[in-house]
């Protein structure tokens, strides 16, 4: 009898990553693999939590992405990519840090109540489960987030002195994210099957 969770695990973990990075996060790499290390669960998206400087409008779309970190940045680096973005042709230009975010397939109900119990004692505080023919998936993210209008009209909308206040805020909450990473993965090496 073919296991059909195991088989979509394996269809899913052996596709291309289609994510605008085109990898696992460096922070969340081995969190990922020890999740799909696991026969009852298996990861569909994650993120280690990022900085963008993005265009601001209500659609989504292509090409939005004006410039993405997922490390640490530098008031330096955020104002060199700030004068280059000025250059362009975009009016509307937002600061936002996006906290860590994890979604994972689980086989049982159980399976999911039990990592979805681990994330919050992790730190994982805006979490649930979706379930859906059979299918439950554990939606993890963490509550670190910023974002702002930081360009209108080709202005920088903010002075220096503020630019390094959002490069610390951005930065803490970065690590913040990464820490929870961190707990959660000590969590599933316990994990038994």
């Amino acid at each position: 009898m073919i296991d059909r969770f195991l088989k979509r695990k394996k269809d899913i973990l052996s596709k291309q990553d289609k994510s605008y990075k085109g990898s696992w996060d460096k922070h969340i790499k081995n969190l990922c693999k020890k999740i799909n290390s696991l026969n009852n669960y298996y990861t569909t998206s994650s993120c280690s939590g990022r900085i963008v400087l993005m265009i601001d409008q209500e659609k989504k779309g292509r090409n939005l992405f004006k410039k993405v970190y997922h490390e640490l940045i530098s008031f330096k680096e955020l104002k060199e990519d700030l004068r280059d973005i000025l250059k362009d042709k975009n009016k509307k230009i937002k600061f936002k840090l996006e906290s860590c975010a994890l979604h994972v397939a689980c086989r049982t109900f159980e399976d999911a109540q039990e990592l979805y119990n681990k994330a919050k004692l992790s730190g994982w505080k805006k979490s649930g489960i979706i379930s859906s023919n059979n299918r439950f998936i554990v939606e993890l993210t963490s509550t670190d987030k910023l974002e702002f209008p930081i360009i209108r009209k080709r202005k920088l909308l903010v002075n220096d002195k503020f630019l390094k206040v959002i490069v610390d805020e951005a930065n803490k909450k970065l690590k913040r994210g990464w820490e929870k990473i961190e707990k959660f993965e000590e969590l599933i090496v316990t994990k038994k099957q």
